[in-house]
């Protein structure tokens, strides 16, 4: 005979971006029992006295935040901690030692509304390598929003798995998934940012630069969710951050506020690529026209005319300036073959690093 008693409601919060995003209700006691032998196992939670006020740096689960979906979410000895284990464990992985398995037992579920070869790939290769075993669900196997609402998936994957990665359209769509699951869940894209991507390039810039804080990154092309990630990052962490864009084009006008607000790195927004580059330690680039967007791309071919990254742009930042591009790249449009393949171009060295940064943030959010 089994026993279930529960005793007095509360309810625990999990906030993100500015607001409360889910209110999950659990009860402050949970006691199963059984003969000849008992079992006590008991969930807590404290209850709020004004939901209201929770923030996203309030509402914690362990050790930190229980999700990784905007950069900003986090403080700069956080984003640093994280960084300083992408570098410690990449390092164990090069040597070739596999005994560091953190994620054995442990599963994800990869949600892929948009496809990727990099984040699927990096993501299921490093949650493999760490002893984990990652599920891929490709755009018909869940139709999230459409078969299935985005609430049902979160609870039910929460059921199945220890870790949700989702790579989306809307930025609603990761807001809900987070809202409503009770494993961690990562912002593997979205329209609005790309957090682990952002993540990735400050630790290619620390292995090449030495450091992110105090460089000058300048962006050249579409104000899309790249330029919002780096300007959530210049929110935590002080850099000097440009953003090269035809007018019309510009990054979301909040996010930018909100980056110089936050007064800790300088921001720029300008529409002149050449001088914007000028003393730069990275000049960076991504497609015009992103995926969604390529109905556009004939019209964007001609009003991105002059923000093309070729060897006279990077000529005029500098012999100290790196190329970054977070790919795929269109090679002969934003930027040219002869860039790309050039030795300051460390595009490559950028791609692998999102497998070990990602490393990182899942090894941060599970606690480990």
């Amino acid at each position: 005979m089994v026993a279930i008693s529960a005793h007095s409601s509360s309810y625990c919060a999990v906030a993100s971006h500015n607001k409360p995003y889910f209110f999950h209700k659990l009860r402050n006691s949970i006691s199963i029992s059984s003969s000849p032998f008992s079992l006590t196992r008991k969930i807590s939670c404290r209850a709020s006295p004004s939901l209201a006020a929770e923030s996203p740096l309030t509402a914690k689960v362990g050790n930190g935040l229980k999700d990784f979906i905007h950069i900003d979410d986090f403080d700069k000895d956080t984003i640093l901690k994280i960084l300083d284990r992408a570098i410690e464990v990449k390092t164990l992985l090069k040597s070739g030692d596999r005994s560091f398995r953190p994620f054995e037992g442990k599963t994800m579920s990869m949600i892929f509304a948009k496809p990727s070869m990099r984040t699927r790939v990096s993501f299921e290769t490093g949650f493999s390598l760490l002893g984990g075993h990652a599920i891929y669900l490709g755009p018909d196997d869940i139709q999230m929003g459409k078969r299935e609402e985005t609430r049902d998936v979160a609870r039910v994957l929460s059921r199945y798995n220890d870790i949700i990665m989702a790579r989306v359209f809307s930025h609603q769509d990761i807001l809900d998934l987070a809202k409503y699951a009770t494993v961690p869940v990562i912002n593997g894209l979205t329209d609005y940012n790309h957090p682990v991507q952002i993540m990735a390039d400050a630790l290619t810039m620390i292995e090449h630069i030495g450091r992110f804080e105090g460089t000058k990154v300048v962006y050249v092309g579409d104000g899309n969710n790249i330029v919002h990630s780096w300007l959530l990052l210049a929110a935590v962490v002080p850099f000097h951050f440009v953003c090269a864009c035809p007018k019309g084009f510009e990054p979301d006008a909040k996010t930018v506020e909100k980056a110089r607000k936050a007064g800790i790195s300088k921001i720029e927004i300008t529409d002149d690529p050449k001088e914007a580059v000028r003393g730069a330690d990275v000049v960076y680039s991504d497609v015009w026209a992103s995926m969604g967007q390529k109905e556009e791309a004939a019209y964007r071919r001609q009003v991105f005319k002059g923000f093309q990254v070729d060897q006279n742009l990077m000529d005029a930042a500098g012999s100290k300036a790196f190329f970054m591009h977070c790919l795929p790249a269109e090679r002969g449009v934003e930027v040219t073959d002869e860039v790309v393949e050039a030795p300051y171009s460390i595009v490559f060295p950028q791609a692998e690093n999102r497998m070990h940064a990602q490393n990182a943030i899942m090894l941060h959010v599970l606690g480990k």
